[in-house]
């Protein structure tokens, strides 16, 4: 069986360092994540979707982190095709920016600059075998199709040599009608399915289901129940407080993935105040996984082989 890593998808978020998670004295950038990484093995950096992460604080997580941790980091939004403020590019390629109706067009020249201060960024955690993988979530417009299908091509010829999972929002990707293409699409390309838990009460709810697309990962993604998904504020949308028998029916499915893949991350996005970490912590219960610090102490094998020896594709974009 693979292993299984439970984590929430932030340590920074300011209802949670507000929430009396932390203890004293440990709600800053050091002190919050070593204690996170003495209570999880995993955490997902979500701020990387919204600016580009530099090397600094790559190489800063990377010393205030355990061997065999993982930080999954979430692919920045003009590299998965979602609305981009100019703003959130660094001052000297905002002028190589268009921006249109709030979304910003950029030519392949500025995209190739951001792929590669984006994958330059995270050297140092790869270095360090502390990246888990590279997060890409395509947005809901991105519908099963040729179009489609050329794009996550695309995203695999820019992205070879860098473990990544894919998170789809349109749900028509893994009905039944779609599944298997959508999984043989996936494990040629040995991109990592992203399963998803979600309110499964609107149109565009992603249906429960656990595909294994690649030996080395797969990824479980707990968005909350919230109805309000989709409209209303942040916290609107992920406010949901798992219970002990919701988060019990996934065991076994987690479980059978753990047979398939060498590891399986189990993420909480359900980012209010601490219920994502608590859910996290009742997971690990009922998975009875290994604590942060016992993982700590065992020996550890690189977090994924490549699928090529060449380590430093940059420069590229996945359109």
């Amino acid at each position: 069986m693979g292993d299984i890593f439970v984590g929430a998808c932030s340590w920074t978020d300011r209802e949670l360092l507000s929430s009396g998670w932390y203890p004293q004295g440990h709600r800053g950038a050091e002190a919050g994540l070593r204690h996170y990484t003495t209570r999880f093995p995993l955490v997902e950096v979500d701020a990387t979707y919204y600016a580009l992460p530099s090397t600094r604080n790559s190489t800063l997580w990377v010393e205030r982190s355990p061997a065999g941790f993982r930080f999954d980091v979430k692919a920045f939004s003009l590299l998965t095709g979602h609305p981009t403020r100019s703003g959130a590019l660094p001052a000297e390629l905002r002028q190589a920016a268009a921006v249109r109706h709030g979304r910003t067009g950029a030519d392949h020249g500025l995209l190739d600059e951001v792929w590669r201060r984006f994958s330059g960024a995270l050297e140092p955690l790869r270095r360090a075998e502390r990246l888990g993988t590279v997060l890409f979530q395509f947005p809901p417009w991105l519908a099963p199709g040729p179009s489609a299908t050329a794009t996550l091509r695309r995203c695999r010829e820019r992205t070879e040599g860098w473990p990544v999972a894919v998170e789809f929002r349109h749900p028509n990707w893994w009905r039944p009608e779609h599944f298997a293409s959508t999984s043989g699409l996936l494990a040629e390309l040995d991109f990592a399915a992203v399963a998803v838990d979600m309110v499964q009460s609107l149109p565009t709810s992603i249906p429960p289901v656990t595909p294994v697309t690649s030996a080395r990962l797969a990824v479980v993604r707990f968005h909350g129940r919230n109805g309000a998904w989709g409209t209303g504020s942040k916290e609107d949308r992920f406010r949901h407080r798992y219970t002990p028998e919701e988060l019990s029916s996934w065991v076994p499915a987690v479980r059978a993935t753990a047979d398939r893949a060498h590891e399986v991350h189990v993420l909480f996005n359900n980012c209010c105040g601490d219920v994502a970490v608590r859910a996290a912590e009742t997971m690990d219960h009922l998975l009875g996984t290994p604590s942060a610090a016992a993982r700590a102490a065992a020996p550890r094998v690189a977090a994924f082989p490549s699928r090529t020896a060449a380590a430093g594709q940059e420069g590229l974009w996945c359109e």
